[in-house]
């Protein structure tokens, strides 16, 4: 009677113990999840990290942004929309973790999601699953909506617009039909100063017909050998230009690239025209027209234009394609170093976030270089449907001159979204993937889903002293 008296009490005692562990437990989730939504902390190591890395700590707790923004801080960065993005994914993550617990009290858990509680798997496919109710927020739809559209017209509707402000809407999206004026002002194009701004436009734009009448409408036989080789590629790579997108295929739109490109080439002796460069045009282009234009590309033609607004169309595209590409000339000189560079780096930052992927990618003898190349040259253009691409551009040109760095987070996120994937094929069909990522049906959910996760990255890993150790 005494020893059941005694086991009865010991069981008792350990189930006490039991509940307040898991009390405990559920407490401190609790806290984190407060915390997390009043802006306390950021769990990005129980997300981010797949083994414990001891450099991690050497993070600064503010997360510091980079020198191009200096009140460091993801809400001076990014937008409320991306932090509620970021937010969601974040407590998805905890609610999942509190439900487990009450399973646990409850006797109900099995024995994967056991494993799930104690391992957190945190594989970048697996950050995607918890979000998707997050990612039915379209960018379309945050981009049109009218507290947006309120905030980017105080912006704009100034005597002189504040640039800072104005990127930190753009970075997560510009309604339509202010893009052609927002994109002017990111790059510099057009001044900040509303009453110098038609002043300065018509300028650029009868400089540019100058460049035109002295480089392009000339013969042949007043140009160099190498100019006729350069105008021939140029003119071979104008029809292969997004080649999925027919508003391209019409024989004047071909044209004004060619001038375009070719005036470009012809006054950056030091790089010259480079393949991809055609592609950087292409946005430019599209937006452009879109002052023009009604409805979507499809029903476009240029055939309708007058030949003065298609030479405003053309020098805007050309003015705002050598500000984009001043800040990054080495990209596309002799070998292409900058390219390169960004590469290594990109093969660092993958080893970092996600050792598996990195590992298993090195293990078939795959190179970074066969498959991020292109995406340097081309700024993944090549990558995701067209459709999608000027609203990837409205990040681009928010970063300003932090541009080529940030890059290489956003095509870590972009890779890392088939980070399972990526691990079960062999050398052969990881080449034959990564150059036909199945991206066609990617809508703007998945698309601000690499950027979020690229901002995240980018908060957490670029100011570590480690960061990019061998």
């Amino acid at each position: 009677m005494m020893n059941n008296t005694n086991r009865s009490s010991e069981e008792n005692q350990r189930k006490k113990e039991s509940s307040v562990s898991l009390d405990s437990r559920f407490n401190q989730t609790l806290k984190n999840v407060q915390g997390l939504l009043k802006g306390r902390s950021i769990p990005g190591k129980i997300l981010l990290t797949r083994r414990s890395d001891p450099s991690l700590q050497e993070l600064s707790p503010e997360y510091e942004r980079s020198s191009s923004f200096k009140d460091a801080g993801s809400s001076d960065r990014v937008t409320k929309e991306v932090e509620a993005i970021l937010i969601s994914i974040f407590t998805h993550h905890y609610v999942s973790l509190l439900k487990n617990f009450m399973e646990e009290v409850q006797g109900t858990s099995n024995a994967n999601k056991n494993t799930n509680v104690n391992k957190l798997k945190t594989s970048t496919s697996n950050i995607e699953n918890t979000s998707k109710e997050v990612q039915k927020s379209a960018m379309g739809a945050r981009a049109t909506d009218s507290a947006r559209v309120m905030k980017f017209t105080k912006v704009l509707s100034g005597t002189t617009v504040v640039l800072e402000n104005l990127r930190e809407l753009a970075w997560s999206g510009v309604p339509d039909y202010m893009r052609p004026d927002v994109w002017r002002l990111l790059l510099g194009y057009a001044p900040p100063n509303s009453d110098r701004k038609e002043g300065v436009l018509r300028r650029k734009r009868l400089e540019y017909l100058d460049c035109v009448s002295r480089y392009y409408d000339i013969p042949d036989t007043d140009r160099s050998d190498d100019e006729i080789n350069m105008l021939r590629q140029i003119a071979v790579d104008c029809p292969r230009t997004v080649p999925d997108v027919t508003f391209f295929h019409e024989p004047q739109v071909q044209k004004s690239l060619e001038r375009i490109l070719y005036t470009w080439a012809i006054r950056h002796p030091a790089s010259g025209y480079v393949q991809g460069i055609n592609d950087l045009a292409t946005p430019f282009l599209v937006v452009f027209l879109s002052e023009y234009l009604e409805g979507g590309m499809d029903n476009w033609s240029v055939s309708n234009l007058s030949p003065e607004k298609i030479s405003n169309i053309e020098a805007d595209c050309y003015w705002c394609l050598s500000k984009l590409l001043d800040g990054m000339q080495d990209h596309y000189t002799f070998a292409q170093p900058g390219i390169q560079r960004l590469v290594f780096k990109l093969k660092e930052l993958v080893r970092r976030i996600d050792e598996p992927v990195s590992r298993h990618v090195e293990e078939q003898g795959l190179e970074f270089l066969q498959f991020a190349f292109r995406w340097f040259n081309c700024l993944l253009i090549r990558e995701i449907p067209f459709h999608l691409v000027t609203r990837l551009w409205d990040t681009y040109l928010a970063e300003g001159d932090a541009l080529p760095e940030f890059l290489v987070y956003i095509f870590a996120s972009f890779l890392l979204t088939w980070s399972d994937k990526l691990q079960t094929l062999d050398f052969q069909e990881l080449v034959m993937f990564l150059q036909h990522l199945p991206t066609q049906k990617w809508t703007h959910a998945e698309l601000e889903m690499v950027l979020s996760r690229a901002f995240m990255w980018h908060s957490m890993f670029n100011n570590s002293p480690s960061h990019l150790a061998s």
